[in-house]
C-alpha cells in the first residue's frame, strides 16, 4: 500500500471504530472490555511492523483496556508525559496480556518498550479526552514514534470532531 492509501485505509478504520463503538470491545460489571492486540505486523499492510490493533481506543471512566500478546517480544508500557494528571499509568512485561482499568478522563499514550522507536505506539481517549489532549500530542517522541503519533492524532481529531 502507498502511504495515502494506508493513511486512507487508517482513517476508515478509526471511523469504523466510532460507528461501532469500539472494535474488540465487550462489556461487563462496570464497563466495556477494549482488547488491544500486539502485533509483530498489521494483518492487512504486513509492511507496517510493529503495531497496536487497534492503535486508537475509544473509551468510557471505568472501561478497561486488555492488551493481548497476540505475538511475542511485545509489551505495553503508558507513557507518563502523556498520561492525564491522576490516570493510571501502566507497565506490562514482555509477552505478558495485561488489563487496566481508567477512571480518570483524557488522552493516554502508550507504547512498547523494546519497539517504541520502530513506532510502536497507540492512545486512549477516556471521556473527554480534551483534558491533556493537546498536551499529550505536543510530548517529544523518537524515530518513527514521532511520525506515527502524527497520524494517530490526527486520527483521534477525527474521531473526535465526529462525536461533537
Amino acid at each position: 500500500m502507498t502511504d495515502f492509501n494506508r493513511r486512507h485505509f487508517n482513517a476508515l478504520l478509526g471511523a469504523t471504530v466510532v460507528a461501532a463503538g469500539s472494535a474488540g470491545a465487550e462489556s461487563h460489571g462496570g464497563g466495556t472490555v477494549h482488547e488491544v492486540q500486539m502485533l509483530n505486523a498489521h494483518p492487512d499492510d504486513r509492511s507496517e511492523r510493529n503495531v497496536f490493533l487497534p492503535d486508537i481506543v475509544r473509551a468510557q471512566p471505568g472501561d478497561t483496556i486488555k492488551f493481548i500478546a497476540t505475538d511475542r517480544g511485545h509489551n505495553a508500557v503508558s507513557d507518563e508525559n502523556m498520561t492525564p494528571e491522576g490516570g493510571a499509568e501502566f507497565r506490562g512485561r514482555i509477552n505478558e496480556e495485561i488489563e487496566i482499568t481508567l477512571e480518570t478522563e483524557g488522552t493516554y499514550g502508550y507504547y512498547c518498550q523494546p519497539h517504541r522507536a520502530l513506532g510502536m505506539v497507540g492512545l486512549i481517549l477516556v471521556g473527554d479526552a480534551s483534558v491533556n489532549f493537546e498536551e499529550a500530542r505536543a510530548a517529544r517522541q523518537r524515530g518513527k514514534a514521532e511520525e506515527r503519533y502524527e497520524d494517530i492524532f490526527a486520527r483521534a481529531e477525527e474521531m473526535l470532531a465526529a462525536e461533537a
